[in-house]
């Protein structure tokens, strides 16, 4: 199944609690929101690809854990961005301080907060030019690194604000933290297939 994006009237017009209450009535499904206001439906991934993303948030939360300066999030957690999109990346995290400022409310939804990192895992049945247009979002939305892993092609792509697009070959490789993730290293050789 490929992806949906439903370009009607009614779910355009969606508020943020609106949409928040569509995705909560249609837990099996994959939902996010584009800074269109468009709905968009993804199917599941594939098993290994699952095992790729549930390695990458395991590594980032085993970092953020002792670190301690922030809180990490699977593939599971919905953010509201300042484009009024609603993304749901494979892990990201947020710092402590930007975290701690939102009410309990706010963090029981999709928070209004764009994380400061975010990873994205390339499944079988995801567009690498969609994904990467997905990470410039990511940064323009207030993102300050942003990496997209493609473990079929062996390739991971790193964003930064302002910065060209860096790109490493390979899985034998470990890619390093900077900014607000300094210290978290993500080795991805234990991506297996």
């Amino acid at each position: 199944m490929e992806t949906i994006i439903l370009k009607d009237d009614f779910t355009s017009q969606l508020t943020d609690e609106q949409f928040f209450w569509f995705c909560q009535q249609n837990k099996d499904l994959r939902i996010e929101r584009n800074h269109k206001l468009e709905t968009v439906i993804m199917s599941p991934v594939t098993s290994l690809s699952g095992a790729h993303s549930l390695e990458v948030a395991r590594q980032l939360a085993n970092w953020a854990i002792a670190a301690g300066t922030g809180l990490s999030f699977d593939s599971s957690a919905g953010f509201t961005l300042p484009d009024k999109s609603v993304f749901s990346p494979d892990a990201s995290w947020i710092s402590n301080e930007k975290w701690n400022a939102l009410s309990e409310d706010d963090k029981d939804r999709f928070a209004p907060v764009c994380p400061e990192f975010v990873i994205e895992v390339r499944s079988k049945s995801d567009s690498l030019d969609d994904l990467q247009k997905k990470m410039e979002l990511w940064l323009k939305n207030g993102a300050h690194l942003a990496w997209l892993i493609d473990p079929r092609e062996k390739m991971s792509y790193l964003y930064r604000p302002n910065k060209p697009v860096e790109t490493v070959k390979g899985l034998d490789k470990k890619l390093v933290g900077e900014g607000p993730v300094a210290g978290f290293v993500l080795d991805l050789s234990l991506l297996r297939n």
